[in-house]
C-alpha cells in the first residue's frame, strides 16, 4: 500500500472541454501555477472565494477571462465530473464541464494560457494530460459521452474509480 502525506489544504479547479461533433478543444497550458506542458479543458482554473459553492459561475468566468466566450456561445454547458485526488499535500477536488461550442463562436479565438487545438476522439489517448483530466477524459470516452450523468471519482495514482451520482 503506498503512503501519502496526510493533505493540510483543499484545492478546487474547473475546467471546461468544448466539443463539436466528435472533435475537443484543448489547450497545452504554458507557465501554469499547478499545471504546465500538458494538454487540459480549453479554458479553467482555481475557484475565486465567492465561487466555492457555485463550480459554474467559476467556469464561466475562465471561460471568459481566458478565450472570450460567454455561455451564449456554448450549448448544453454541463457539470459532468468531480474528481478527488490526493496530491502534494492536498486534496485537489477537480470540477470538469462539457459543452457544445456553437458554430461560428470558435472564430479568432486565442488564449494568452497556451496553445488551443481541436482533437478528434481517437487523438486524444496520446496526449499528456493531468492525471484527473486524463482519468476523466478516458472514462468519458469510453463511457461519459454516452449518458448525460454526472460522475463523481476518486483518483489515486494512474487509477480512478467513477460513480454515476444520480
Amino acid at each position: 500500500m503506498r503512503s501519502s502525506p496526510t493533505p493540510n489544504r483543499l484545492r478546487h479547479m474547473t475546467a471546461v472541454y468544448l466539443c463539436r461533433k466528435d472533435r475537443i478543444l484543448l489547450l497545452y497550458r504554458q507557465g501554469g501555477r499547478v499545471v504546465n506542458n500538458v494538454w487540459v479543458g480549453s479554458a479553467g482554473g482555481h475557484f475565486e472565494p465567492e465561487e466555492l459553492n457555485d463550480p459554474r459561475a467559476c467556469v464561466l468566468r475562465e471561460l471568459h477571462e481566458e478565450l472570450g466566450l460567454t455561455e451564449d456561445d456554448l450549448d448544453s454547458l454541463t457539470l459532468r465530473y468531480i474528481v478527488l485526488r490526493n496530491a502534494n499535500g492536498e486534496v485537489r477536488q477537480n470540477y470538469f464541464f462539457f459543452a457544445e461550442l456553437k458554430e461560428g463562436a470558435e472564430e479568432g479565438l486565442v488564449s494568452d494560457e497556451g496553445q488551443l487545438k481541436w482533437f478528434a476522439h481517437q487523438e486524444l489517448a496520446d496526449l499528456p494530460m493531468p492525471p484527473s483530466a486524463r482519468q476523466a477524459i478516458d472514462h468519458w470516452l469510453a463511457e461519459g459521452r454516452h449518458t448525460e450523468w454526472l460522475y463523481g471519482g476518486i483518483s489515486s495514482g494512474e487509477k480512478a474509480d467513477f460513480s454515476p451520482l444520480c
